[in-house]
């Protein structure tokens, strides 16, 4: 009697079981530089480029969703997991019963790429010549590329670039930047997470953090404009030894020490503050934090 009772179980959940774990394997040609569009809400989303003028579309789609497809024309299409349950505000929950689904994705070398995911983590990896725009709620986004262009948003998840990039657009709420090699133009901002960047020349830099800690590492180019704000942050910048630029570099109760001119401290109160030229100038570094440490350090 058991035994009766215990096969019809096994065998409902070795079929519930085949339901959740759908096997996805979708292709369509592509054009070189295709525009490719990419939205998933739950599980694992991994694009890596090839030598093909094809994206094709492997992984596991969860339980829950709509069968997958890729839509659009050879060059522009999009790739999305949608739930199968009623769409509308009295719905609004219904993606948080599909199962994890798992995509990935190859691509033309010099696509780009619009990916969109919550709990899921990214990686991109391959992309030459396309920009990127990614979105993430609380997976970790790995990008490596060479790309003119690369805007990433996250709120706790962090954010990792490898490759290089001309232009960067990077911001999370609690999520780390990791970047070691950005180009002439970057704007970065954090509220609580750690900011590691390397790079420039930059032509043009803004950052700005609350409570995250900043190493900032990389030159100015000339009459670039470079400015850094922090609240209560510890910021550390290293710039080269043939730097030209005028510095001005402020702080109201943290403390400021600096390997180019004088810092100067008032007679009664709090702060302290440096304004210097360094080589002929030309660029401008303007560097400020409330109650953060500040130091500004020559490379060797």
């Amino acid at each position: 009697m058991k035994t009766a009772r215990v096969i019809p179980l096994l065998l409902s959940l070795s079929i519930g079981q085949a339901l959740a774990d759908t096997p996805i394997n979708l292709s369509h040609d592509a054009s070189p530089n295709a525009h490719v569009s990419i939205s998933n809400v739950k599980g694992e989303v991994t694009v890596s480029a090839w030598d093909r003028n094809q994206v094709q579309v492997t992984g596991r789609l969860g339980d829950g969703a709509k069968p997958l497809a890729i839509e659009g024309s050879n060059s522009s299409m999009s790739i999305k997991v949608e739930s199968a349950g009623k769409s509308g505000w009295l719905n609004w929950g219904s993606d948080t019963s599909m199962g994890s689904t798992t995509l990935d994705v190859r691509v033309p070398k010099g696509a780009s790429l619009d990916v969109d995911v919550v709990s899921a983590p990214m990686n991109i990896d391959g992309i030459e010549g396309g920009t990127i725009k990614v979105n993430t709620v609380s997976g970790k986004a790995r990008i490596n590329a060479r790309s003119p262009s690369i805007d990433a948003d996250a709120v706790s998840g962090s954010i990792e670039l490898a490759g290089s990039a001309d232009r960067v657009n990077l911001q999370t709420v609690s999520g780390d930047i990791l970047a070691p090699n950005v180009g002439a133009e970057a704007s970065l901002q954090t509220v609580s997470g750690r900011i590691r960047v390397n790079g420039g020349p930059w032509r043009k830099l803004n950052l700005s953090t609350v409570s995250g800690d900043v190493q900032l590492s990389g030159g100015v180019a000339p009459n670039g404009a470079y400015d850094v704000d922090s609240m209560s942050g510890d910021v550390q910048i290293q710039v080269p030894s043939n730097l030209s630029a005028v510095i001005k570099a402020s702080t109201f109760s943290g403390d400021l020490r600096s390997d180019f001119g004088t810092v100067k401290k008032p007679e009664h109160g709090p702060g302290s503050d440096l304004q210097t030229t360094v080589g002929a100038g030309g660029a401008k570094m303007n560097v400020e934090t409330f109650s953060g440490d500040l130091r500004i350090r020559r490379q060797d």
